[in-house]
């Protein structure tokens, strides 16, 4: 969309982005702080943090930038006092942060890689919103990041698609926790050829056959996730909690 036609949706609203530096992480927050927000992003290396802030900056967008493991309990804490500390505030959280360490079958999985993936990609996102909870306003909305891998894991990533389905279930669940003040929804991008998605988009072969399978005949972007994530996260859908938007295509999503 071009960036004259973008609104202004989330003016005098403040907004974390986990692992927004990069690929869709960083074009979430970038919609974000378009439309108006005043942005805090995060990713574990400083470098990164503080070229997203240049760009992000260069267009006029209010940010801060914090270096944030989010299996690091101290540096989550850091991310949600910083943020309160400069803003006073919270009102949008993206859980967007994952892993994906092995392709291995599920059962030739380690012990340590099953536990990686689980903290990283499920236990995180809850951590991180005990920490964020206190400082939420009225009407302040989630959104977690979750993948069409959720619906049917493939082989190549079939743990991760475990880790992402669990996302759909933690969308309803803490919905009803944290209802009626606090939203909670949930994205599934499709196939988006960002650096996380590298193994899978730079083999033609693979490309070109999920391409086929899409109805829309194209991989998906990551400013068409940050669209959808932007609606879920803004008032218009302020009688939406709990459900999931999937952004792949006309995929196939059902469990």
């Amino acid at each position: 969309m071009e960036k004259s036609k973008i609104g202004r949706r989330f003016e005098g609203k403040v907004a974390i982005v986990t692992a927004s530096t990069q690929g869709i992480g960083f074009s979430i927050a970038e919609r974000l702080g378009l439309e108006g927000a005043s942005l805090v992003i995060s990713s574990r290396r400083q470098r990164n943090v503080d070229e997203a802030v240049k760009k992000l900056e260069a267009q006029g967008i209010d940010v801060l930038g914090l270096v944030c493991h989010v299996s690091n309990a101290q540096q989550r804490k850091d991310l949600i006092e910083q943020t309160v500390q400069k803003y006073g505030k919270i009102d949008v959280v993206v859980s967007n942060a994952a892993a994906n360490p092995s392709v291995d079958a599920i059962l030739d999985t380690e012990e340590s890689t099953l536990d990686k993936l689980w903290e990283i990609n499920v236990k995180t996102s809850i951590l991180l919103l005990k920490d964020a909870s206190p400082h939420l306003t009225k009407g302040s909305s989630i959104v977690f990041i979750s993948s069409i891998s959720a619906y049917q894991p493939p082989p190549a990533m079939a743990m991760y698609g475990v880790t992402k389905t669990a996302l759909l279930g933690l969308t309803k669940a803490l919905a009803t926790e944290m209802a009626p003040h606090t939203r909670v929804n949930c994205v599934a991008p499709g196939t988006v050829p960002t650096r996380f998605a590298s193994f899978i988009t730079d083999n033609d072969t693979i490309r070109n056959s999920i391409m086929e399978k899409t109805p829309l005949k194209r991989l998906g972007t990551p400013e068409d996730m940050a669209a959808a994530t932007a609606f879920l996260a803004s008032d218009e859908a302020s009688y939406i909690t709990g459900e999931t938007i999937v952004v792949a295509g006309g995929m196939t999503s059902r469990l």
